[in-house]
């Protein structure tokens, strides 16, 4: 297959990309040059440009055809828009990732699957994905734009730590502060059910869609199988770094209020919730798909390379001065409130 990734290093894309070049097949990435080292010079063709720059991008494939167009950096009308003008006649399929958290908050049943309605009151971002998957059925629809809708919900890979709870420069001040013995802010009481996905498993389901007739037209959610607790997730992190988990557990709604990260929405609007994703239709599409990375397996090897590699251990001091204070401040309400 001759494929064109727009984006094509990101925490989803890369592993795709990697997977792709090893097979051999015909991969185009579209981006600004900025990661492509992750992926060799050997086996894909890079075409640098910032997509935005609807001319030049235009102009540079102008005598290229695809097989499949997948945009992974794609998040407003206004990019679908550019990419129907760009890829309409040149591309048998176009993928464009979503996210899970479009689904309906507040869940009327934990149980996900892509029936289930999308409604996200709580998070710009879940709803800007809403209006570009309703954009394109309306294009497939009307236009018979061959487009394919992928629904991803937490897939890490190793260079960052998945959490809950994290500020704006990344995950390694989470870890930093569970190696140093401090208490790690966990929201809730640590009960509600989550999915981690591997970005090497989310590529084999994806790359199983890709050229498949069956997909055109659909919305297919990805996630792995394995249900864990957030409790469960934090200490299989602590387990990884070698050290005790410490936790402090804070309401969701108490930490959406207190802070300016934006955790009404990756909070209340997204892991707050309980969540257990039915994957029948993806694995009836590729029948052959299986999640294999058990997320403490996963992990493991996740923490090993950021602890390997100092460039991925951003600290990130006023997040860790906040998560002090957080506690810190409760600690002292409960103290008054007993007197």
């Amino acid at each position: 297959m001759k494929i064109l990734f727009i984006g094509g290093t990101g925490t989803i894309s890369e592993a795709i990309s990697k997977q792709l070049i090893s097979m051999g097949e015909d991969l185009y990435i579209l981006n600004r040059g900025k990661r492509n080292k992750v992926l060799g010079k050997t086996g894909v063709t890079y075409i640098t440009s910032d997509v935005n720059d609807e001319e030049k991008v235009s102009a540079l494939l102008k005598d290229l055809q695809f097989d499949v167009v997948a945009d992974f950096i794609a998040f407003d009308i206004k990019a679908i828009e550019r990419d129907f003008r760009l890829f309409k006649d040149k591309t048998k399929q176009y993928i464009f990732i979503s996210s899970a958290s479009a689904y309906q908050k507040p869940l009327s049943d934990y149980r996900i699957n892509e029936g289930t309605s999308l409604s996200n009151p709580y998070w710009e971002y879940s709803r800007k994905k809403i209006a570009c998957e309703e954009y394109l059925m309306k294009l497939y629809r009307e236009e018979g734009f061959p487009i394919t809708i992928i629904r991803p919900s937490h897939t890490y890979s190793n260079r960052s730590i998945p959490l809950g709870v994290h500020g704006n420069k990344g995950s390694w001040q989470i870890a930093k502060r569970m190696l140093e013995g401090k208490r790690v802010i966990i929201h809730g009481d640590g009960t509600s059910l989550w999915t981690m996905t591997s970005n090497k498993d989310f590529a084999k389901a994806f790359i199983g869609l890709m050229g498949n007739i069956h997909s055109i037209g659909q919305a297919i959610q990805i996630t792995s199988d394995e249900s864990l607790t957030w409790n469960q997730i934090y200490l299989a992190i602590a387990k990884a770094l070698n050290v005790e988990l410490k936790p402090y557990y804070v309401a969701s709604s108490f930490l959406a209020d207190v802070s300016d990260y934006d955790f009404y929405g990756g909070l209340i609007g997204d892991k707050a919730n309980t969540v257990v994703f039915d994957n029948s239709k993806l694995k009836q599409l590729v029948p052959d798909f299986c999640a294999t990375i058990r997320f403490d397996q996963g992990i493991k090897e996740c923490v090993d390379n950021i602890l390997k590699n100092p460039e991925l251990q951003v600290e990130d001091i006023e997040f860790d001065n906040w998560c002090d204070n957080v506690i810190n401040a409760l600690e002292n309400a409960k103290k008054s409130l007993k007197k």
